[in-house]
């Protein structure tokens, strides 16, 4: 009796696991190759200077406009002064070549003064508006690198990296923070191409992510690549040398969260493994 007992529990058993496995091929298409993705962006300045404020730590929250980092601005502050004060000259030129020219032209009318006379007079003020011109947009230049003495924070988001302390010389180009916005978060998974038929767009998913147990995300397929990642590999593989072997291919589908409370947009970390299963029907 005992026998026939753990047979038909063992039976009961694999027919349960083999309905599971069933019902899951044929509900879903599912994948463990993806992660959970947010904007991210690295941080460099545009101009050079000493570090002299730097008052931020990994992890932070900062808002749109908030200021990250400051450079020492008094090599440009000293600039501006500079061109400011070759562009009053200038102006100052600019009004005397126009007040000059403005009578030379009705004298021109006239026939008071000769052709040569009105042509050196119209090139003097054409040159001096030129040099007026260009002195202005240095003066731009100038407030425009003094604004860019202080990194600010692009949108809403969190500092997730610091490589940068006060004293150091910051160049233009070369990260300084690693900044990820809590606007959105959305999941990049990568499918087998055997699996591409049963996913369309719209189509609803699930997601699970390795680092949240007692969550469970929803959302749905915004869009597929037109290649394989292989496609974008630095060193594609070649399939003309000869030593071709069959590879199934990957290609990413972006998935669409719904429902992100700011708690869930906080938790969702850029990078988490998660599991997505693509609803066929």
């Amino acid at each position: 009796m005992k026998k026939k007992q753990i047979i038909a529990v063992i039976v009961t058993v694999v027919v349960l696991i083999i309905g599971y496995i069933s019902y899951e091929f044929f509900t879903y298409v599912k994948t463990d190759n993806a992660q959970i993705m947010a904007s991210t962006v690295m941080m460099a300045p545009k101009v050079s200077g000493y570090v002299i404020k730097a008052d931020l730590n990994e992890g932070q929250h900062a808002k749109a406009g908030d200021v990250l980092i400051e450079l020492d601005d008094r090599d440009y502050q000293n600039s501006l002064k500079q061109l400011k004060g070759e562009a009053e000259g200038l102006k100052a030129q600019l009004r005397d070549a126009e007040s000059n020219f403005g009578r030379i032209q009705k004298l021109y009318k006239s026939e008071a003064v000769s052709q040569q006379q009105y042509d050196q007079v119209f090139a003097n003020v054409s040159s001096v508006r030129a040099r007026n011109e260009a002195i202005s947009a240095q003066v731009a230049q100038a407030e425009l690198n003094i604004s860019n003495t202080k990194l600010r924070a692009p949108v809403d988001g969190v500092v997730a990296r610091k490589s940068v302390e006060v004293g150091q010389l910051a160049s233009p180009g070369v990260p300084l923070v690693g900044f990820v916005s809590s606007a959105e978060r959305w999941v990049m998974a990568n499918f087998k191409e055997t699996d591409l038929d049963s996913i369309r767009i719209g189509a609803k998913v699930d997601v699970e992510v390795d680092a949240i147990g007692d969550r469970a995300f929803h959302g749905t397929v915004e869009s597929l690549s037109s290649a394989t990642g292989a496609t974008f590999a630095l060193l594609p593989p070649d399939n003309a040398t000869g030593n071709f072997t069959k590879v199934v291919q990957r290609v990413s589908a972006r998935i669409k969260l719904l429902d992100l409370t700011p708690a869930d947009i906080e938790r969702l970390r850029a990078g988490l493994s998660a599991v997505v299963k693509v609803h066929k029907h």
